[in-house]
Order: structure tokens, then sequence, then C-alpha cells
């Protein structure tokens, strides 16, 4: 009772989830676009730090390489000893006529204090820096002069900057933060003291402001950060529209077996297209087939079980219910009695026999001579029924099988054989080699077998529809054959005509290994 109860409960919620096709797969669509976007997200989230980073790293390279330059040449004029017309680089060529055209003798070094100021003055008055980029003059620890005139706070004369170059004693290259300075950001730079007469004098700096470079990469960032937004919010509605088509295939299969379950077995999908869902579509088809057909064999086999036992169980009840006191009636009664318990664990032996056909160990593999076994069974065979028996041929050699499980599928065919013939009809059994094969059949000269009977007598419970005697089993002994000899790895063949007899062959694989036995040993 609780667990109906239970029951109860929870089927509200199921069906709540589960049955609407419509809520269905627009959860589907949902959590495919949300994981897109998650995944997009991420990526965005990553990249776009990268990137900024990237564009600042480029930025500083630039600005040190121009950092360098201008330095080259400083130090290229510091340094002269030849006139102007014996360099090569224009940029220096143009700085020595600058200085020529202020008096700034050229030939050697500066070699006073004086001189240095002079060159400075000179040098740094007819620059053109680019945008934050500031040549400074350090003379004797103190500012000079720069161009441009106009500097930011952290450049200064009297800043901690200042006086930290003029302290210099090496040439240096580096960066210094300032991330509590508005417009700023961090001061790129490198500078170089200038030497006379084994004395620093002064030092000479080019210094360029990082913020302008890197409000602009923000910027960009920024432009990028949007234009991406919206090819995001484009793609995601594309992606939705696209989802519909794309899940199609998995619409109709919640949509089919809806009505597989409200209906029957017999709805299928119509696959159109290629790919992993119209594979999808084929492969749910192919188990609603292998449905249909267990779910229709499953019925009939209940139908004819019950219809099986229940004849014996009745004969058995009326006998009983009617039996006198009679001793002779009473012995009467026990011996149809137990014919008829025969009869039923006939039945039930047989069904367990099919159910162990699916085992792994269903066979017990052993040599078996093929001569001494056929001969084995012809007579059996005749001590069975009183008919016109004949030994047609046998074959010559080995073969490894369940010698047990044989016997039983070839005496099946030979009951088979005497129900369906009479005393003066002639039944014959042989065996051969074929190639890699090996065949063991029986024939007889009986009714016969109709075409449309042929394609079914091996059905459980099948009978021939135009036999003229009642079967004495339940219709499971053809059915017996053909599981013994499918787990042997082979076939059974029917060849028969209405009143020309009927020839049943058995075709197994000749001298199987004992490592490749069975469909159902290698299943197993």
């Amino acid at each position: 009772m609780q667990g109906k109860q239970s029951e109860s409960r929870a089927s509200p919620q199921v069906k709540s989830i589960f049955s609407p096709a419509r809520g269905f797969f627009w959860a589907a669509r949902t959590r495919i676009l949300l994981w897109y976007l998650l995944t997009i997200g991420f990526i965005f989230v990553v990249s776009i730090p990268a990137f900024r980073q990237v564009l600042y790293e480029r930025v500083n390279q630039r600005v040190n390489r121009e950092l360098t330059e201008k330095m080259e040449i400083f130090t290229q004029l510091i340094d002269a000893e030849t006139e102007a017309s014996d360099r090569e680089d224009e940029e220096v060529t143009a700085a020595v006529n600058l200085l020529k055209q202020a008096d700034i003798r050229l030939t050697k070094p500066p070699a006073t204090e004086d001189e240095l100021e002079e060159f400075f003055d000179a040098f740094l008055g007819r620059q053109l820096s680019e945008d934050d980029t500031f040549l400074i003059a350090i003379v004797d620890g103190k500012f000079r002069k720069s161009s441009p005139r106009a500097r930011p706070k952290v450049l200064a004369a009297d800043s901690e900057l200042i006086q930290y170059w003029g302290k210099l004693t090496q040439p240096e290259q580096g960066e210094k933060e300032f991330p509590t300075e508005p417009n700023i950001d961090s001061v790129l730079y490198t500078a170089k003291p200038v030497w006379i007469d084994g004395e620093i004098v002064g030092v000479f700096v080019v210094a360029h402001t990082t913020a302008g470079e890197r409000a602009e990469v923000v910027e960009a960032v920024l432009a990028i950060v949007q234009v991406s937004a919206v090819v995001l919010i484009l793609a995601l509605l594309i992606a939705w529209v696209a989802s519909r088509g794309v899940l199609a295939p998995l619409r109709l299969i919640l949509q089919t077996t809806r009505k597989i379950s409200e209906s029957d077995l017999n709805q299928r999908i119509f696959v159109e297209g290629k790919g992993e869902l119209a594979e999808l579509a084929t492969t749910f088809n192919e188990m609603m087939d292998r449905l249909q057909a267990a779910f229709t064999s499953q019925q009939e086999f209940i139908n004819d079980a019950g219809h099986e036992l229940r004849t014996p169980i009745a004969i058995v009840r009326g006998h009983l219910e009617l039996m006198g006191d009679n001793p002779e009636e009473i012995r009467e009664t026990l011996a149809l009695v137990l014919d008829e318990l025969d009869r039923m664990s006939r039945f039930v032996n047989d069904m367990i026999l099919l159910a162990k056909a699916e085992r792994p160990d269903f066979l017990r593999w052993e040599t078996v001579e093929l001569q001494s076994f056929t001969e084995e069974l012809f007579a059996k065979a005749q001590a069975l029924a009183q008919r016109n028996w004949q030994f047609d041929t046998t074959a010559q050699g080995q073969t490894i099988a369940d010698r047990q499980r044989l016997t039983q599928a070839v005496m099946n065919l030979i009951q088979n054989a005497i129900q369906h013939t009479k005393e003066n009809d002639t039944i014959g059994v042989g065996s051969a080699i074929s190639k890699s094969r090996i065949s063991f059949w029986v024939r007889d000269t009986g009714e016969g077998i109709a075409l449309v009977d042929q394609k079914r007598i091996f059905e459980r419970f099948a009978r021939a529809a135009n036999s003229r005697r009642r079967s004495e089993g339940a219709g499971l002994g053809l059915s017996i054959v053909q599981a013994i000899v499918e787990a042997h790895g082979g076939r059974v063949l029917l060849k028969s005509d209405i009143g020309a007899g009927a020839r049943f062959t058995i075709v197994i694989p000749l001298m199987r290994s004992p490592q490749k036995k069975s469909h159902a040993e290698r299943v197993g």
C-alpha cells in the first residue's frame, strides 16, 4: 500500500517533466544554448585579458625600441670624434647639423661641465619628441632641461624619479609604476651617465609615460568586447533557430514513443538524410522491430503454452473427479493421468531446453566419429516405429560437436517424420561431408509440407496446417532442432512438396576448434 502511495505521489512530477514533448525540447534547446553561452563566455573571459596584456607588451616593446633609438643618437653625438660628413645615419647627421648651427664643436666630446650644459641646451632645444616622450638632461645631479618643457608631476625637477636618475653611475633601462598618479600609469625609461675626466658630470634620460597608449589599448579592448557581444547575441539567436531543425529527429522519436505507449507497436520514424540523428532514428526503428517481434512471440508463447497446459490439466481433473471405486476404473484413470503428466513433463523439459539454448554452456564439446554416430542414429530410429527404413550413406571422419545435442536434434527430425508417415512409407537417414561442412538428413515419403507452412514450422508451437494427424508433442520439436543447430553455428534446410514427402538437412561446420565453438559461447 505504501509503495502504491509513493508511486502515485511521484507520477505527477514525472509527467510534468517528461510527458510534454514541447517542454522537453524547450529544455533541451535551452541547455544547448546555455552550454554554448558558457563556452563562448569562458573564451571571452580568458581571451580579453590575454588580448589586453599582449597589446600592453607590444606597446612596451615599441616604446622601448624608440627609447633605444633616441639614446643611440645621443650616444653617437656625445662620443663624436669625426665630422658629420663621415656619418651614415641620417638622424645622427641631422642632429649634428643642428648642433653645428648652434656653434657646438663635434670634433671631440664635451670636455667640461659648461660644454656639456651647452651641448644639452642645443641638443634638447632642437629635438622634436613624440607624444608622451620626454628627453631629460641632468647635470651635476640636478635637473637641467627637458624636451618638451611641460612634464607630468612625476618628472618635475624636484621629483624622486629625477633625483634617482641623477645618482646613476651605470646605463639603465627599466620601468617605474605610479598607480596613484592620474594619467601616468607607468614610466618607461633609458638613462645614460656622461663621464668627463673619469667623473660623472650628467645623465641623459629618455622617458615615456604609458598612460596614453594603454588608454588606447583599453579603448580598443572595449570596442572588441562590444562587437563580440553583438556577434554573440546574433550567434545565439541563429543557434536557437538552428537547434530546432537539429533536434527534429529527437522530437519525432519522442512523439512516436508516446503513440506507441498509447496505441500499438506499429509506429515507426521516417528517416531522412544522414548523420548521427538519422542513424539514431534508424536504430530506434530497428529496436522497435525487435521489440514488436519479441512482444508478438511472447504473446503467442503465453497463449500456446497456456493452451498446451490447460488441456492435460483439464483431462486429469475431469477423470479424477469422475473416478469411482472400481479397481479397474481406478487403474485406467491412473494410467491416463500419468500419461498426461508425462506429456506435461516433456513439454516443460522442452521449454527448459529452449531457454538453456541461450546460455554459453548449452553445448558440451567432444570429438565425434561420424560413421559410428550415423549408424547409431539409424539403429535408434528403427526401434521407434514400423517404417520402410533406409540407410542412405554415412560420412567418414571426425568433427567436434555436442554428441548428445546432435543426437537429440536428429531424433526429433526422425520423430517428426514418423508422425507424418504411414507404415508403408519410407524414411531415410544419412550423413555426408562436403568441403568444410557436414550434413545430417532425414527424408520421408509422407504427406509433405506446404510452402506457406515451411516458413513457420520452426517457430514454437507451430504445426503444419495440412497435417492429417495431430502431433503428439507441443510443436516444439523443430524449434529445439533449430536451437541446437544454431548453437553449433549451422542451419536447418527443408525441401518438401505436398504429397511428395519432406527432407530435413542439418548443416554444421566441420572440425570446429574448441576456441571457436558457437555464437552463444563467443557472446558468453
